[in-house]
């Protein structure tokens, strides 16, 4: 069937067809999944502005899923060489291969970082940002993941975490660790806030 010239085909918002991604993901294993809907523009320019765009080490993101995250961080200054992209599902990893040429795209477990980073890390992280579904796991995973992802940071980098929940991912009292958190964002569903842990 031939379209009348006049006639505009009017494409599907990519914002609409990340969010069937996303649903779908989460049906199929929805501990594995962060949220059920991507996260939303507030809180994904939020998390990045966390992080310092001038600074030339890598910047780690942990299940960045469709990469409303991670365009916040290209958005925010970010050179998408310096993005490592660490994600579990191997669709999402093809979509984000797609979206971020230029981005190293691991396809492994954030879980097992320090196994997943091995042969593609070779210099200190400038930041780690995470869309983990900490709040799914037991307290023992997410003190190995901080452990984990300091390890792989500069001295003084931020682990960078958000949650819906009003309690923090992990808790404040860890020794040598400093810790902030930002006001409460509520354009995102459900509301969010963004946890931010720094090792000397």
């Amino acid at each position: 069937m031939s379209v009348h010239p006049s006639v505009r085909v009017v494409k599907k918002p990519l914002r609409l067809d990340d969010e069937v991604r996303f649903l779908r993901s989460w049906i199929e294993k929805p501990l594995h999944m962060g949220a059920v809907m991507p996260s939303s523009k507030a809180l994904a320019r939020t998390m990045a502005g966390y992080v310092d765009a001038h600074d030339e080490g890598p910047v780690i993101e942990l299940g960045p899923g469709t990469g409303a995250i991670t365009s916040a961080l290209i958005e925010h200054g970010v050179d998408q060489r310096r993005l490592v992209l660490v994600e579990y599902n191997p669709g999402f990893c093809a979509l984000l291969r797609e979206r971020y040429p230029l981005a190293r795209i691991v396809h492994g477990d954030a879980y097992a970082l320090r196994r997943s980073l091995r042969e593609v890390l070779d210099t200190p992280a400038a930041a780690v940002v995470s869309g983990l579904p900490l709040m799914t796991k037991p307290m023992r995973t997410r003190l190995k993941l901080i452990r984990d992802a300091f390890a792989a940071l500069e001295p003084g980098a931020p682990f960078i975490q958000f949650t819906y929940s009003v309690t923090p991912p992990i808790p404040k009292s860890l020794s040598g660790v400093r810790t902030e958190a930002s006001e409460r964002i509520w354009m995102n569903l459900p509301p969010a806030r963004v946890w931010v842990y720094r090792k000397d």
